[in-house]
């Protein structure tokens, strides 16, 4: 080999050099994704004058809060949104009684309103928070959940002896036949109104395994019933990414909180977005195997519009919205 390079030999190992120095600088970028996260906010009836804001710092759309308005208000306020290029996506009908006698039927006409409502606004799903229940329930980390595939019945809660957990279980499975019975009433309606029920559960102590949840949502076998994955919620039961996985297309819409959990693993609090427990880069992967845009929605404070607009950029890039390495 010659103890010198001519020019020609210089000039293509520089150039070989930056072809290797560009693409390990790429291998370490966050992949490209075929998937959008679009950004909301939970919102009132919304005004040009309230949204304009929220257009000004980037946020695409809202969650509307406001599920009893008739539909040619709803209607209204759909046009509102579309002018200026923003869209109503879902609305937020929240906790309902379908466990409690006394006030099913009312509450499964509230849901159907909701869904009239939401066909106004031009949204295509509803949260719904099919049942409130008490009780003693386990600890987030003593769950170990086993169900009857058949029923969705839990037949065990925890490891070892379920005595101390029997009225937990009876009524978690009560619970679980009323849901099923009130919402099976509903799905001629959310199909009439191409609005999907999206099934959140929050801190309810229902469905509390990624499995079981998913388990539940899948026995309507109906495209009219969703999830609707709040991924700070979760946090305290399994790391959001699992819920994600077990869901996979079943999830309708997504909302935005973070939670950090105690050095141990077990308690913890909430956290501002990127400064918590949620791993932002796993849910992305996620979302992405799950193939299909999905609605952000902000369920949390600490910033301001514009820094939260940010941090959801970030996520949507794969990065981890806080910073750190993950």
């Amino acid at each position: 080999m010659p103890s010198e390079w001519n020019r020609r030999d210089f000039l293509a190992a520089s150039v070989a050099g930056v072809g290797l120095a560009a693409t390990v600088g790429r291998a370490a970028e966050p992949p490209a994704f075929k998937t959008k996260l679009h950004k909301a906010v939970i919102h009132g009836y919304p005004t040009e004058a309230s949204l304009k804001p929220l257009k000004d710092a980037g946020f695409e759309g809202i969650e509307c809060g406001d599920w009893n308005k008739p539909p040619e208000e709803a209607a209204k306020a759909r046009e509102v949104a579309e002018k200026l290029g923003m869209r109503i996506h879902s609305v937020m009908r929240a906790w309902v009684n379908f466990n409690n006698p006394a006030s099913v039927e009312g509450d499964i006409k509230s849901v159907e309103t909701a869904l009239k409502a939401a066909q106004g606004y031009g949204a295509d799903a509803i949260l719904l928070v099919p049942c409130r229940m008490g009780g003693a329930a386990p600890q987030p980390w003593e769950f170990d959940i086993k169900f009857d595939e058949k029923t969705g019945h839990i037949t065990q809660v925890v490891s070892g002896d379920n005595e101390k957990y029997k009225a937990y279980i009876e009524t978690h499975n009560k619970s679980s036949d009323d849901s099923i019975a009130a919402l099976k009433k509903l799905i001629p309606v959310a199909e009439q109104t191409k609005v999907v029920i999206a099934l959140e559960n929050v801190w309810n102590n229902m469905w509390t395994k990624p499995k079981f949840f998913a388990h539940f949502v899948r026995l309507f076998d109906s495209p009219w019933v969703g999830a609707y994955f709040d991924i700070g919620n979760h946090v305290k039961y399994a790391p959001p990414e699992e819920w994600l996985r077990e869901l996979g297309p079943l999830t309708v819409k997504l909302h935005a909180k973070d939670f950090k959990l105690n050095p141990d693993g077990k308690g913890g609090n909430w956290a501002n977005i990127g400064e918590g427990s949620v791993n932002w880069p796993a849910v992305r992967a996620e979302v992405e195997k799950i193939g299909k845009d999905l609605w952000l929605t902000n369920e949390s404070g600490g910033f301001s519009l514009a820094e939260f607009s940010r941090r959801f950029d970030l996520i949507n890039q794969g990065k981890d919205p806080g910073g750190r390495e993950k």
